[in-house]
């Protein structure tokens, strides 16, 4: 009998949830996509991370991405796909993957046999995704899986990522948080970015902001100097636990010798990411 828990799921996520996220922060994010003709910054995110769903309007990466100005959506899609066509985002994802993993792992590493089981354990696990109600996660499991070792984690992760990322949202809108409201009750935990960062690349304003955090005093989640109540904080507990449950499947279908198998190997390249600055640590918050 398994003993496997959410809990140990969330620690396998976390394991190697960087290998997938480094991708938006590396140079090479912005250098790919740039030559395409795409805007560097919000566009090049936003056509990035669509593309597996084709030249898709403002209003669906609106829904999907949850968390970003509508306004600063439709000020980028659809015209992104004007200038660089869903396919050729596509051959840049992975350009840029290659790029960023065998700069920041080594190629030896890149290449290593860690790394092809961490990848084929990743991929099983990844058969058990289901995708109703999972948009994002449903378009990159339509896209082949990559030959090259490093290139198939990075599909592997990216779809047990944005699996987790889909079951998120459903949590997020059983508790009644809109997009923006979901960014400032997850920023007054202290454990992700700041909000001035959120402002800056989500697209808010800080009187939407100010509308926001005043909505959720309303609703006794915040109190006066923006901090979580204990009801805020356990609404958000709720989601994340929610979360954690609705993406416990492939984690049940890899079973626990397999899950701590896939942390034992992601987590030394993790590692390896973040003592290379992958990811912006200046915009974290106090957590």
């Amino acid at each position: 009998m398994t003993t496997l828990t959410p809990h140990d799921a969330r620690r396998c996520y976390n394991a190697f949830n960087v290998l997938h996220s480094a991708f938006y922060f590396s140079p090479e994010h912005e250098k790919e996509l740039t030559s395409l003709g795409l805007e560097a910054g919000a566009m090049a995110y936003f056509a990035g991370r669509a593309a597996p769903m084709g030249p898709v309007g403002a209003g669906v990466v609106t829904a999907t991405f949850y968390n970003f100005s509508p306004s600063l959506v439709a000020r980028h899609i659809p015209r992104a796909w004007e200038l660089a066509g869903p396919a050729d985002v596509l051959a840049a994802r992975s350009r840029i993957t290659d790029g960023y993993l065998t700069r920041m792992l080594g190629s030896d590493v890149a290449a290593s046999q860690q790394v092809a089981e961490a990848a084929a354990l990743a991929l099983r696990a990844a058969e058990a995704c289901g995708s109703g109600a999972r948009p994002l996660y449903a378009a990159n499991a339509d896209l082949p899986v990559p030959d090259a070792p490093h290139l198939a984690l990075w599909h592997a992760t990216t779809l047990l990522r944005e699996h987790r990322g889909d079951g998120h949202l459903v949590a997020l809108a059983e508790a009644e948080l809109d997009g923006l409201e979901a960014l400032v009750t997850h920023t007054a935990t202290g454990k992700g970015f700041t909000p001035r960062f959120c402002q800056k690349t989500r697209g808010w304003s800080e009187q939407e902001w100010a509308a926001a955090q005043e909505r959720l005093r309303e609703r006794g989640l915040l109190d006066a100097a923006g901090e979580l109540t204990d009801a805020g904080t356990e609404l958000r507990r709720t989601v994340e636990d929610t979360t954690d449950r609705l993406a416990f499947a492939p984690y049940r279908h890899l079973g626990e010798e397999g899950v701590a198998r896939l942390t034992e190997l992601a987590a030394p390249l993790t590692r390896l990411l973040l003592e290379a600055g992958a990811i912006p640590t200046r915009h974290l918050g106090k957590g």
